[in-house]
């Protein structure tokens, strides 16, 4: 599996080593996430510290994947190929 970091690098065009490029993103207030950051971020949320289970479940992954495909649409809308 490629790590955020390494398709942020890829998708970007940067040298191996900018470390800074995601944290410029940040700075200007662009989240970057897969679907394992985006499902933790969505149990923390929506479940919250009182939640019966732990970690992200199946419900919290589906949203995470149904939130990215809205996000991936939404992009290919502003910028067609």
């Amino acid at each position: 599996m490629t790590s955020i970091r390494d398709a942020l690098a890829h998708s970007l065009q940067l040298p191996a080593d900018d470390a800074d490029a995601a944290k410029r993103l940040q700075a200007d207030g662009i989240a970057i996430a897969d679907e394992a950051t985006l499902s933790q971020a969505i149990h923390e949320v929506y479940c919250g510290p009182d939640a019966d289970h732990d970690h992200p479940n199946d419900k919290d992954r589906q949203q995470a994947r149904s939130l990215m495909s809205a996000l991936q649409q939404a992009l290919a809308a502003m910028y067609p190929a």
